[in-house]
């Protein structure tokens, strides 16, 4: 159990936490002078029950809040202290709004001095705490009196945290490795020390790990939990660990990294989130409200954007964090927002989505993506996600982004339909797998009826024809499922239904006949034009366009310009010159009097061939001068 203590300055913190662990939590010199911590402190007890406890001390003074709150995250239990003889005052108020957001609602006060109190006064500031704990998670926390000095209390508290303790759940040990640093040192000998709290997972001495946000790849090479050597760290416990690696020293690791399984990096600097305002706040939080994000031990600039009506004071809400600089986090995971002047804290919440769109943030689809992301339960999580649009979720990064282990995720996609579109694995629930193999056969079918001299339909198009409306890596392989299963034909760049066959009329048929071979041959680069052919045939020059361009659709041709067709197949070839001719040049670049020489025609129809690549995306232009796309350059194999 890690125990985090809380309150107003001056009132005790270090002194009970010496008390109960025989530690003292003030290590700094400038602490011991001045008789207040500035840093977090640390400190390890058994209180009775065989296991050992770890102490979190934090700052009380109001400048040092940012240094609580990095304390604060993967805390079990809460020591809220009062002093007797002061009663609650600011920063007691300010610690218990902290606490409260970040759904810390175990806790236990105690009201210190006690010795400088009476029994009337005693009771008096009892009740003051009564009143301030109202409404909080902490609503029923126990009151004990305590004094360090005469040691008046402190056996009750210790057995009330030994109790505490007992009734501490076990944290999410079989989910994968995640370690929120808030100090990192050197030992001489031993080499950089990082330490922290284990929010997820669990960790062994020789494991591979990732420093994020900065991506530092580690080697642990050795480990205390709870202040004992371990083979192993567990979530729940304060471990420190001793890395080695490319980069990992004092000065590159910061308070506010995140050690963690090395699948789970993935920064972000975007996050959609559920935030509550306090009733504290002057004003409402309006579209890029300035304040400061601490998250874990992290803190960063950023600006809020609501995702509906501005929030009101008192209120909550889903809202747009977009950050200074990218953080290591999780869904889930609880943050507060102060002020950028570090004087007050605005309010706090949870990690919904962190990888938010800039764009179409606040439609209604959106917002209902946020409501079943916001269910604590993955499989529940993901099951409403499935149910609202766009219906289908990237499931590695449903799994990565809240911390899941493989086997967990494996659970995840026993449930539901899985496209595996090589490093992304998409999901949709299994009705709607079948109602997009539905869609595709009917948008087909109607295709077909609509169109029956053409081939078939382009992927592209269909692919934006259905919904749901899948990533083309994930249609692409989902496709190749349903053409493996005899679902779908696949025909050069086209789709139809096995049943389908492209059909013309038998005197256009014998049309089609009569001017392919006239595109083919030693004048394929130079064939001749619609009106030529028309007139040399006595045939109209309409019916021979219109069924050139039939014979386009189907991918047998290329209209090149509108009254000039090239076979498919010289098509094809005459890239492969542009890329030879490319090959070839000094600076790599393809001028339209090279490839004239290269197909041996005139310039105004070189020129109009490079026009063509250049309208397919086939071709980058720069002037007058042309090279390759490889994004495009297969597109008319």
């Amino acid at each position: 159990m890690i125990v985090g203590t809380a309150g107003h300055i001056d009132h005790g913190k270090t002194a009970l936490v010496r008390a109960l662990t025989g530690v003292d939590a003030d290590r700094l010199a400038e602490e011991k002078a001045r008789g207040i911590t500035i840093e977090l402190g640390f400190a390890y007890a058994d209180l009775g029950g065989g296991s050992v406890t770890g102490f979190v001390d934090v700052p009380g003074h109001e400048r040092f809040v940012h240094t609580m709150l990095a304390g604060a995250g993967g805390i079990d239990v809460a020591l809220l202290v009062v002093a007797a003889n002061d009663g609650v005052m600011p920063q007691t108020r300010e610690h218990l709004a902290i606490l409260d957001l970040l759904g810390v609602h175990r806790g236990i006060v105690a009201l210190t001095k006690a010795d400088l109190a009476d029994a009337d006064r005693r009771a008096q500031v009892a009740a003051q705490i009564a009143a301030t704990l109202a409404g909080t998670g902490l609503a029923d926390a126990p009151v004990i009196p305590v004094s360090a000095l005469t040691g008046e209390g402190i056996a009750d508290l210790r057995d009330a945290l030994a109790l505490a303790e007992a009734q501490t759940a076990r944290r999410a040990a079989d989910a994968a490795f995640r370690l929120a640093v808030d100090r990192s040192f050197t030992l001489k000998g031993t080499g950089t020390v990082v330490t922290g709290t284990v929010l997820s997972g669990r960790v062994a001495v020789g494991d591979t790990v990732t420093l994020s946000p900065r991506g530092l790849t580690a080697r642990v090479r050795a480990i205390h939990a709870q202040n004992q050597p371990a083979a192993q760290g567990v979530a729940g416990q304060r471990c420190a660990l001793n890395l080695a690696g490319d980069g990992v020293t004092r000065d590159g690791v910061h308070r506010g990294d995140v050690v963690l399984a090395p699948a789970l990096h993935a920064p972000t600097d975007r996050i959609d989130a559920r935030l509550r305002v306090l009733a504290s706040e002057p004003r409402p939080i309006g579209v890029w409200f300035p304040a400061r994000l601490h998250i874990g031990a992290a803190e960063v600039g950023a600006r809020v954007v609501p995702l509906a009506e501005p929030l009101q004071p008192g209120q909550a809400g889903p809202v747009q964090l977009v950050l200074d600089a990218p953080v290591a986090a999780a869904v889930g995971d609880r943050f507060i927002l102060r002020d950028v002047s570090a004087r007050r804290t605005i309010g706090g919440g949870a990690c919904l989505d962190l990888r938010a769109p800039a764009r179409r943030r606040r439609t209604p689809e959106r917002l209902a993506a946020l409501d079943a992301a916001a269910l604590p339960d993955p499989a529940r999580a993901l099951a409403a996600m499935l149910a609202v649009p766009p219906l289908v979720v990237d499931l590695t990064a449903f799994a990565r982004d809240r911390a899941l282990s493989p086997d967990q995720s494996a659970a995840l996609a026993g449930a539901v339909t899985v496209i595996d579109a090589g490093a992304t694995r998409l999901a949709l629930s299994h009705a709607t797998a079948r109602g997009l193999a539905a869609a595709v056969e009917g948008t087909l079918a109607d295709f077909h009826a609509a169109n029956a001299e053409m081939q078939g339909m382009g992927r592209e198009r269909l692919r934006l024809a259905v919904t749901p409306r899948l990533p083309r890596e994930g249609f692409a392989a989902w496709l190749s499922a349903r053409v493996d299963a005899g679902a779908v034909v696949v025909e050069g760049a086209f789709l139809r239904l096995p049943g389908h066959t492209a059909r013309m009329t038998p005197e256009d048929e014998a049309l089609l006949a009569r001017i392919l071979p006239e595109l083919g041959g030693a004048a394929r680069f130079r064939p001749p034009r619609v009106r030529d052919m028309a007139t040399g045939w006595a045939v109209p020059e309409g019916d021979v366009r219109r069924v050139l361009r039939m014979a386009a659709r189907q991918g047998r041709v290329d209209q090149i310009r509108p009254d000039h067709f090239f076979l498919r197949t010289t098509t094809a070839e005459m890239v492969r010159i542009i890329a030879e001719v490319q090959a070839a040049a000094p600076d790599g670049w393809v001028t339209a009097a090279a490839f004239r020489d290269r197909v041996q025609n005139g310039r105004k129809v070189a020129i109009e061939i490079m026009d063509f690549f250049d309208r397919q995306g086939v071709t980058l232009r720069r002037g007058d001068l042309r090279r390759i796309n490889p994004h495009r350059a297969d597109l008319f194999a």
